[in-house]
C-alpha cells in the first residue's frame, strides 16, 4: 500500500469556493478510485488554508489487477467483415480468437489475459481531468494560458509512494515543489511525503486541518475573552468564514470610542461581524462592550495589526453613526410615497404596492389571532420605509433592523417596532424565529405574498434551482406555524393574498397558484420534518397531502408518532390497521367489488362484528368530543383498544362468507374500521 497527496497551491481562495473545491476534489478522487477499482485501505482526508487545498490518502494499492475476460465476438456464419472489425477493434489476431458453441449457435471469443495496471500512472493521466472537473461559481483567468481557476494557481505538489507525479495541468507541471512565502513567493521547498510536509508547517504555527483550526479559534477566543471579563456570542456562520481565510490564527483583543455606545447595538454588530469579521464582546449582563477581538493570520508583537484594525472599525462607525443621526428623525409616515420610487420585482410593482397588500393581509391574519389590527396595520404600512434610508443602503443586512429602529426613535408603540424589526425573519432553516404575534403576522404576511406573486408569475423553482428563494420563504413560514404552534387558515389567507393582487391589476390564474403553492409549501413541511429527524414514512403517513391549513397538526401529528413508534402500542395499532386493510383490499381486488360505505347490522350473525361496530361507534364519538389537534397521543391508545375486537373478529369470523350479502357486509365493516384509523394517521404508509 502507498500513501497519495497532491497539494494545489494559489493565490487566496475566498472561503465558500476553498470549501466547495476540497469537497469537490477529495469526492472525484474516491470516486476516481471506485470506479477504476483501486483499493484504498485506510480513509483519505482533505485539508485546506486560504492559499492551498490538501488531499492525501495513507493506503493505496501500487496496481489494480485486472483479471482475464471472455469477450463474445461476431457469429461463424457472419461475414468475414465482421470477424476482422471484432479483431481489429481489439487489437488482436487471428490466432487468438477461439470457437464456442452456444445455445444460440457458432461464436468467436476472445480472451483478455491477466494484467496490473500501476496507480501512479492511472494518477498521472487522470489528474489533470479531475482538477477539470471542478465547478467554480467565481474563476479567474490570467496570462496567456486558457486555466480557469479560484485563484491563479501557483504550484502543484502531486506524490504517489515517495516519486513525484509530473504531470502537466496547462501552464503548471507537477513537482513535490510548494511555496513556502504565500506574500512573496520566494522560499520554495521538497517534500517526498506527507508526514515531512505536516511536520513543516506545524513548526510554522500554520494548522492545515480546518476542524483543528476552527477548534483552536474558539478556545483561543473563549481565552481571551474570559481573560479581560467579557463574554461572547460565537457566531458559526462567522466563525466558519473566518477559519477559512486564516492560517495560524492569533486572537488580538481592540476597543473603539465609547461613544459609538449610543447608536444602536445591531448597527455596531453587523459592522464588526459582517463587514469586518470582528468578534464583539458584551459584559456580564450581556451589554454590547466597546471591545472587540480579531483573528489576525499573524503575531503582533509591535501592535500595528491591533491599531490598523482600530483605525478601520474607527472609519466605518463614523460613518454609521452619521447616517443614524441623519436617519432617525426622517418621518416614516411621510417617507411612505417614496417607496412608489423603488421596485419590489419586475411584474410585482413597487414597494409602495407591496406594502398596500401586505397591510390588508396583516388585517386578515389579525382576525385569526386576536391582537390589534390598529397596531399591525401601522407596522405593515411602514416596515419597508427603510429600504430609503443611507443605513440600509450602507449595510442591506440590517433592512428591518433599522426600520425598528426608526420606528421606536419616532414614538412608534412597542409591538409596532418590534414587528418591524423582525419581519424578516426567520431567514433560514436555523435562523430566530419571532414569538410575538405582531412580528409572527406581518412577517407571514411578507412571505405569503411574494410566494403568491412569484408563483402568480410562474417562477417556481426547478431542480437544484431557486434563484428568488422561494423555498427560504416557504421554510419560513412552515417555521412560524410549526414553531409558534398557530393554527391558521393559510389556504383563505393565500386565497385572499390572490385578491389583493387581482385589484392591483395582476391577472394570476388563482386556481393554479393555489394548487401549486399547497404542494410547495408541504413539500417544505416534509423537509423541515426530516430536518428533525423524523421519519419519511411516518411523515407521509402524518401529513395531508392537499391542505396547507393543517402544517402545525401535520407536524405534531408526525412527531407523536415518531416518538412513539418504537412502542409496543403502536405498533400493535399499525398491525390492527395493516391487518384489516390486507384483508379488505384482497377480497376487494379478488371479486372487484363497489363498497357503498354503508353497514347493515340485520346482517350481522356473531357478537364478534357487533361488538366490532360498537366499538367503531364509539371510536367515532370519541372522535367528536375531543379536540384531535391536541391529543394524538390520546388517539393512539383509543385506536389500541381495537386490538381485542379485531383479533376475535377475524379469530371467530370468516370475511369470505358464501352469502354474498353477508360478505360484502363484512368488508364494509372492516372498510368502516380502517375509515376510523385514518381519521387520525394514515397507517398504510408505515413500513413494516
Amino acid at each position: 500500500m502507498s500513501e497519495f497527496f497532491l497539494e494545489l497551491f494559489s493565490e487566496e481562495i475566498p472561503p465558500q469556493l476553498q470549501i466547495n473545491a476540497r469537497k469537490k476534489i477529495f469526492s472525484d478522487l474516491n470516486k476516481f478510485f471506485g470506479e477504476n477499482n483501486i483499493k484504498v485501505k485506510s480513509p483519505g482526508k482533505f485539508f485546506s488554508t486560504p492559499n492551498r487545498i490538501i488531499i492525501y490518502f495513507p493506503n493505496i494499492s501500487k496496481y489494480v489487477e485486472k483479471k482475464s475476460q471472455e469477450i463474445k465476438g461476431p457469429s461463424t456464419s457472419s461475414n468475414p467483415e465482421a470477424l476482422e472489425g471484432f479483431l481489429k477493434s481489439h487489437n488482436i489476431k487471428r490466432s487468438k480468437v477461439n470457437l464456442k458453441t452456444t445455445e444460440k449457435g457458432e461464436f468467436y471469443f476472445y480472451k483478455t489475459p491477466n494484467f496490473k495496471l500501476e496507480t501512479f500512472d492511472l494518477l498521472k493521466n487522470n489528474l489533470p481531468l479531475i482538477l477539470d472537473e471542478i465547478n467554480w461559481n467565481k474563476s479567474m483567468k490570467w496570462g496567456i494560458n486558457q486555466m480557469f481557476w479560484g485563484r491563479p494557481l501557483k504550484s502543484i505538489i502531486a506524490i504517489f509512494n515517495g516519486k513525484k507525479i509530473d504531470f502537466s495541468y496547462y501552464h503548471l507541471k507537477a513537482s513535490n515543489i510548494t511555496f513556502i512565502d504565500k506574500d512573496f513567493e520566494e522560499k520554495k521547498k521538497h517534500f517526498n511525503n506527507f508526514k515531512s510536509y505536516q511536520s513543516y508547517f506545524k513548526g510554522k504555527k500554520i494548522i492545515l486541518n480546518q476542524d483543528k483550526r476552527k477548534e483552536f479559534i474558539v478556545n483561543e477566543l473563549n481565552k481571551v475573552s474570559r481573560k479581560n471579563n467579557l463574554s461572547i456570542n460565537i457566531q458559526e456562520s462567522l466563525i466558519d468564514e473566518i477559519n477559512n481565510i486564516v492560517e495560524k490564527p492569533k486572537i488580538i483583543l481592540c476597543e473603539f470610542d465609547k461613544r459609538f455606545l449610543n447608536i444602536p447595538k445591531d448597527i455596531l454588530i453587523i459592522t464588526m461581524q459582517n463587514q469586518q469579521k470582528y468578534i464583539p464582546t458584551f459584559d456580564k449582563k450581556q451589554n454590547l462592550t466597546n471591545f472587540f477581538l480579531v483573528v489576525s493570520d499573524s503575531n503582533d508583537p509591535k501592535g500595528y495589526v491591533k491599531i490598523g484594525n482600530e483605525r478601520v472599525i474607527e472609519a466605518r462607525l463614523n460613518d454609521a453613526e452619521f447616517f443614524w443621526n441623519r436617519n432617525k428623525s426622517q418621518n416614516l409616515i411621510k417617507q411612505l410615497s417614496d417607496l412608489k420610487k423603488i421596485n419590489f420585482f419586475k411584474g410585482l410593482g413597487s414597494y409602495f404596492d407591496k406594502t398596500q397588500r401586505i397591510k390588508k393581509l396583516s388585517s386578515l391574519i389579525s382576525d385569526e389571532l386576536m391582537i390589534s389590527k390598529e397596531k399591525i396595520e401601522i407596522a405593515a404600512s411602514i416596515c419597508k420605509v427603510d429600504l430609503k434610508s443611507d443605513l440600509v443602503g450602507e449595510f442591506p443586512e440590517l433592512q428591518g433592523v433599522m426600520g425598528g429602529h426608526f420606528a421606536q426613535a419616532q414614538g412608534f408603540e412597542k409591538e409596532v417596532c418590534q414587528s418591524i424589526s423582525e419581519h424578516y425573519l426567520p431567514s433560514g432553516l436555523h435562523s430566530k424565529v419571532p414569538k410575538n404575534l405582531y412580528s409572527i403576522t406581518l412577517s407571514l404576511s411578507d412571505k405569503i405574498d411574494t410566494l403568491v406573486g412569484f408563483f402568480g408569475l410562474d417562477l417556481i423553482p426547478t431542480g437544484s434551482r431557486d434563484p428568488y428563494a422561494l423555498r427560504r420563504y416557504a421554510i419560513a413560514l412552515v417555521r412560524l406555524i410549526v414553531e409558534n404552534k398557530i393554527r391558521i387558515k393559510l389556504r383563505s389567507i393565500i386565497n385572499y393574498s390572490l385578491t389583493l393582487y387581482k385589484d392591483q391589476g395582476y391577472k394570476f390564474d388563482i386556481t393554479k397558484v393555489l394548487k401549486e403553492l399547497n404542494n410547495f409549501i408541504l413539500d417544505r413541511l416534509k423537509n423541515y420534518s426530516k430536518e428533525k429527524n423524523i421519519r419519511l414514512d411516518i411523515i407521509e403517513s402524518s401529513i395531508l397531502s392537499n391542505d396547507v391549513d393543517e402544517l402545525y397538526n401535520g407536524y405534531k401529528k408526525a412527531e407523536v408518532l415518531n416518538r412513539n413508534i418504537k412502542k409496543e402500542i403502536v405498533q400493535d395499532v399499525i398491525g390492527i390497521y395493516k391487518r384489516s386493510s390486507s384483508i379488505l383490499n384482497s377480497e376487494l381486488n379478488k371479486n372487484k367489488l363497489q363498497l357503498a360505505n354503508s353497514v347493515d347490522i340485520g346482517l350481522f350473525r356473531s357478537d364478534f362484528e357487533k361488538n366490532l361496530y360498537k366499538k367503531i361507534q364509539k371510536i367515532k364519538k370519541f372522535f367528536l368530543n375531543i379536540n384531535k389537534d391536541d391529543n394524538f397521543e390520546e388517539i393512539l391508545k383509543e385506536l389500541f383498544k381495537f386490538k381485542q375486537d379485531v383479533n376475535l373478529f377475524f379469530e371467530n369470523v370468516k370475511v369470505n362468507d358464501e352469502n354474498e350479502f353477508i360478505k360484502k357486509n363484512r368488508l364494509e365493516l372492516l372498510n368502516l374500521l380502517c375509515k376510523s384509523f385514518d381519521n387520525s394517521f394514515n397507517f398504510s404508509k408505515i413500513e413494516g
